[in-house]
This record gives structure tokens, sequence and C-alpha cells, in this order.
């Protein structure tokens, strides 16, 4: 009987959800190019939507978690995506202008021309690790190439899905966007739209991308991966350290982007290793501390759990860096852990961690580190600390990830005029700012022909002279 009505209640999402992107189509097929101020309205909306309800948000998502402090979910959520719409509102009249191009001595007088144009209905699927901020960041990318857009959000994301859901029916039709709750990412993925965007683990981009090849719609998926973070011996140990737990600390670890691995010289090691027992516990007295986040779900606390067991039997060191502090099964929370002598086969080090471990290699030349990243995975994003510009030249040369951070981490993401996107089994494709505008357009090329063509002189029959002709264009042409 349960069985029976859960898939009746699949079947009536399913069809709400055909029934919106038929709205959306008919919608974009009436109104294909929405004026700038249309779409400076739909981001001024959202926007709004961010400020007035702001508070409302911050819990819908601690209310997921389990926990997660106000002050975190400002920092990480409301404050980026609200600067990523302002920033596009400053730019996206000089973004929608036709770009002029070079035409061909043969075709003189006549012009070229690109002519941005949206490319219809999109599709989003956000995921719960920053349940606002990457689902917002592509939607704003999305309304200013003028498409219109459906959306699913993570199904850990629920309390936030349902205030969205309120809020976005209020502020947009539902023929410009829509948020649907409780709908399956196999049954939307499968829907026809103009472009898909995916950001999550890359088994689940592979069946997003495989179902959006039924309908040739092409994809962006942003993914994640190993991560990994270079310290070379000329920088403040102590400063990086700092910097370095920032990023790996915020959400519990539970970022994307996160420092997955830590390369350090070896004589270096223990410096660092102490720096980070006395920064961490400043930060963090305690596991049950409110700034700290948990584990988004029981799944999730129980397999780093494991992870760290792992690594333990496979002999690895492990260093807590809040003396005392322990498991809080309750809340899930897990205290941070510095992870020393790992080895290649132990699972901290094959998988993705998302979660407040971070384990530590030695080396004793930077060219051992470049032929250890390269012939992994490309990374979404890669750190280097350095002041030595011959080193940051090697690394950033000799490696490929899908952005780069110097002397820090992660913040290549907060900034607005930089795309952001992975390579390889990172991802594809990319958002923010003018490359996420590009993206979601069609950069329609346009050839208006000459007044007085030239062509015409290469017309057939085939004589002497359009031989004589072409040879002295091969010849001079520059």
């Amino acid at each position: 009987m349960a069985q029976t009505a859960q898939l009746r209640r699949i079947e009536v999402v399913e069809n709400e959800a055909q029934r919106i992107f038929k709205l959306q189509r008919e919608a974009y097929l009436r109104d294909p190019y929405p004026s700038l101020e249309e779409r400076k309205a739909r981001l001024r909306a959202l926007e709004q939507i961010l400020l007035q309800r702001a508070d409302a948000i911050i819990d819908a998502i601690r209310q997921d978690f389990g926990h997660r402090c106000p002050e975190e979910s400002k920092i990480l959520e409301i404050f980026p995506s609200v600067e990523g719409i302002r920033y596009t509102l400053k730019s996206l009249s000089r973004w929608t202008r036709p770009q002029r191009r070079h035409v061909s001595v043969v075709f003189a007088t006549g012009s070229n021309e690109v002519i941005p144009q949206p490319k219809g209905v999109v599709g989003i699927i956000s995921p719960w690790n920053y349940p606002l901020l990457l689902m917002v960041s592509p939607l704003t990318s999305v309304l200013a190439a003028g498409n219109r857009a459906m959306i699913k959000m993570a199904s850990h994301s629920q309390h936030l899905c349902q205030l969205l859901h309120e809020e976005f029916s209020k502020a947009f039709a539902e023929d410009t966007v829509a948020i649907l709750p409780g709908i399956r990412p196999q049954d939307f993925s499968t829907l026809p739209f103009d472009h898909l965007l995916f950001t999550g683990s890359a088994d689940a981009g592979r069946e997003v991308m495989q179902a959006a090849a039924t309908n040739l719609t092409p994809v962006t998926l942003e993914l994640g991966g190993k991560s990994p973070t270079i310290f070379c011996d000329d920088f403040d140990v102590e400063e990086a350290a700092a910097r370095i737990l920032y990023a790996k600390l915020i959400n519990a670890g539970q970022s994307c982007l996160a420092p997955d691995y830590l390369f350090v010289p070896e004589a270096v090691r223990d410096r660092l290793v102490a720096s980070a027992e006395r920064i961490v516990p400043m930060r963090y007295p305690d596991t049950s501390d409110p700034s700290y986040t948990s584990i988004i779900n029981d799944k999730s606390y129980r397999r780093l759990r494991a992870t760290l067991d792992d690594a333990a039997a496979k002999g690895a060191k492990l260093v807590s860096l809040v003396p005392g502090a322990s498991f809080d099964d309750a809340l899930r929370k897990i205290p941070p852990h510095l992870v020393l002598d790992v080895t290649d086969d132990m699972t901290i080090m094959r998988e993705e961690i998302f979660g407040p471990l971070l384990p530590i290699k030695t080396y004793q030349s930077l060219d051992e580190v470049i032929a250890y990243v390269t012939t992994r995975d490309r990374p979404l994003g890669f750190y280097v600390f350095t002041n030595d510009r011959a080193r940051r030249e090697k690394l950033l040369y000799s490696t490929i990830s899908g952005g780069v951070t110097i002397n820090n981490c992660m913040m290549h993401i907060a900034q607005h005029d930089l795309p952001f996107g992975g390579v390889g089994a990172s991802g594809m494709g990319h958002y923010h700012g003018y490359e996420g505008f590009l993206e979601l357009s069609k950069m329609r090329p346009v050839f208006t022909n000459p007044r007085l063509p030239f062509l015409s002189l290469f017309y057939p029959p085939y004589t002497g002279r359009q031989e004589r002709l072409i040879d002295l264009l091969i010849k001079w042409i520059r």
C-alpha cells in the first residue's frame, strides 16, 4: 500500500515537472530574447529574496544540517550570492552587446558580429553542501543570459527547498523560474532542456550526463575530487597553517573545493603539525562549539569514521587537533584530525574526503609533487603556498586543475570575474561572471554580405584568371 502511494506521488511530481517545462518552453517561444531591463528585474527579484528572507534561509540550512552556525551561512551562502548578483547587474549591459568581429579581405565592406542569445529552458541540479550558493550562482548566470530555469535541489536540503519554493513562487511566474520539490534526479535530467547544470559527485554526474545525452542536452558539470595543497618552505608555516585550516574546516570540510591533502617538505612537517595544534583549539574549543558544523547525515558520519579507522589500521598516525574532543554521534560532529604517514592504499588517499580530516604527505623535491598530482584525476582546486615566482610557475604550468588559489585555499570561487569550473574528472564547463553568461548563451555568429561583393570574381567557369587571383591572395594576405 505504501509503495503504491509512493509511486503515485512520484507520478504526480513527474507530471508537474513536465507541465512546468511545457509552460517555460512556450514562454521562451513567445519571448525568446528578454530585454536587458527584464533580465535585471529578475536578478533584482532574486536579490530581494536573499536579503528579505536571510534569517529564514539561514535557519532552514541549519535544520537541514542538524547544526550550522548563522555566521558561517552568511559568509558562505548569503554574501557571495548577493555579491555575484550585484556584479552581474553592473556588467550585464556590456555583456549583452553584439561583438564586432574581423572580416576577411575577400568580403570587404561586409560585416561580422556575434550576438549572445538565450538558449531557452535551463535545468539546475544543486547539491546539499552549499545549498543556497550553488543554486543561486548558476541561476544568476541563467537569468543574466535571458533563459528560464527549473531547479531541483538536493534531497538533504528539504527545509531550504520548501522555503525557497514558496518565496520563488511569489517573486517569479512559474514560466520563468520554478523550484520542484520532491522530483527525482533521473526524472529531472531526462527533460529536454536546452542546457543542464549539475553540481555534485562524479558518480551522480555520470548518470546525469547519460540521461541528458538522450536529448543531446549540453551539460555543465561541477564535480569535485581530491584538491591538493602544496606548501613550500619559503612561506611562513604559521600563516599557511592558519589559512589551510580555515579552508579545510569551514562547513566541517564538506566543500568540493576543500584542500583534500597537503604536501609539505619533510623537514617542515612537525612544525606545521605543531602550528595546527595551536590554531584549531582557539577556533573550535570542542566539537560541541556552535561555530563547528555537523556532518550532513548518518551515512556520511559513519563513512568518515570508517575512513579514520581504515587509515589507523594501515599504519597512519592520527592527530586530533582538539585535545579531549569526542565524536558526537547525536549531532554528527567529528573532531578535526590531521592524518600522518599516509599511503595510497588508504581510503583517505583514494576517495574525496568531504569532512574535517586532512592527510599530510611529505616530499623532497617539487618534481615528486608534480609527478604525484599529474598521474591522478584532475582536481577541482589546486593550492600553492610560496613567495618564490619560479616555484609558483613550475607548479602552475606543470599541472592542470579546475582553478587555482595562490597562498590560500578555495578563494578563487569568491572572485566573480573569474570562471568557476572543473576539468576532466572534476567537471566541464563554467559559470560565474562573464564566462557563466557565455556558457548559458548561444553565441550566434552573423555575417552580413558586402554591398559590393568581390566573390563574383571567383564564379565559374574557371579560367586562368581565378587561379591567378587566388595565388595573389595567398601570397599577399597577412
